[in-house]
C-alpha cells in the first residue's frame, strides 16, 4: 500500500506548482503593472494595479499564434511599453497613431490623417489655456507622420501627460502588451519605481496593509480598461 503523503507536503507541492505557474504567466502571458502617475486619468488612476495581456500583440512562435488570439496594435489600445528615453522604465499610454498615420494637434484637438477625432469619452483637458511658445507641442503639434514600426501614444490626461508629443514615437519592439483589467486599486501610497531600501520598503508594506480595507477603491476591482 503506497505511503500516504503528509498534509504539509501536499500543501507545499501545491504552493510550488502555483508559484511556477504564476511565474510563467507573469513572464509570458499576463504581466502586472501599477499606475504611478496621473497622465492617464480618468481612464486609469494613480494606484490602479493592472493585468497586462502580453500575448495579444504577437506570440513568439507559430504554434502560439495558432493557439492564442493575437492581433496588431490598434488605435485606441491602452498599451504598456518601455520608455524610449529610459528603456528600464515601463510606461502606459493610449496608442492614437499607427505607422504611416499623420498626427496633428490643433488647439488641443486631435486630428489623424486630416480627420478630427472625437475622443471626449476618454481624453480630458483640465487646463482651458492654450499654451504658446516653449509649451506649444502640448496644445499644437505637427503635422507629423508616424514612421514604420512605431506608434504615436498620448496620455488621456492630455494637459498633464509627457508623451509622444515630447519624446517621439514608441518603437514597435518596445511594446509589452495591452492593459485590460484593474485587479486592485489602492488610494494610498504608491511606489514610484525607485528602490527605497529595505527599511522604507517594510514601512511602505506596513502602511499598505493597515490601509488595505479603507483605502482600496473597491468599485474599480475587475474594471475593464477601455
Amino acid at each position: 500500500m503506497p505511503e500516504r503523503r503528509s498534509t504539509f507536503r501536499e500543501y507545499l507541492e501545491a504552493l510550488l506548482i502555483a508559484a511556477i505557474f504564476l511565474g510563467f504567466t507573469n513572464s509570458f502571458v499576463v504581466k502586472t503593472f501599477y499606475i504611478p502617475s496621473a497622465s492617464m486619468e480618468d481612464t486609469l488612476l494613480i494606484g490602479d494595479h493592472l493585468f497586462v495581456n502580453r500575448f495579444i500583440f504577437g506570440p513568439a512562435s507559430s504554434l502560439e499564434r495558432t493557439l492564442l488570439p493575437s492581433r496588431g496594435v490598434a488605435r485606441g489600445d491602452v498599451v504598456i511599453f518601455k520608455s524610449p528615453e529610459r528603456p528600464s522604465v515601463d510606461m502606459v499610454k493610449r496608442c492614437v497613431g499607427l505607422p504611416g498615420d499623420t498626427i496633428e494637434v490643433v488647439d488641443k484637438d486631435l486630428y489623424i490623417n486630416g480627420t478630427w477625432v472625437e475622443d471626449s469619452s476618454y481624453a480630458a483637458h483640465r487646463d482651458s489655456q492654450v499654451l504658446p511658445g516653449t509649451f506649444r507641442r502640448r496644445d499644437n503639434f505637427g503635422p507629423y507622420t508616424v514612421p514604420p514600426d512605431a506608434y504615436f501614444c498620448l496620455g488621456d490626461n492630455r494637459d498633464h501627460s509627457y508623451d509622444s508629443r515630447f519624446w517621439g514615437t514608441v518603437p514597435a519592439h518596445y511594446v509589452k502588451g495591452r492593459a485590460f483589467l484593474v485587479y486592485w486599486s489602492f488610494g494610498g501610497e504608491t511606489p514610484d519605481g525607485n528602490w527605497p531600501g529595505w527599511g522604507e520598503k517594510v514601512r511602505q508594506l506596513g502602511r499598505t496593509v493597515a490601509g488595505f480595507v479603507t483605502r482600496t477603491r473597491w468599485r474599480r476591482t475587475l474594471h475593464l480598461v477601455r
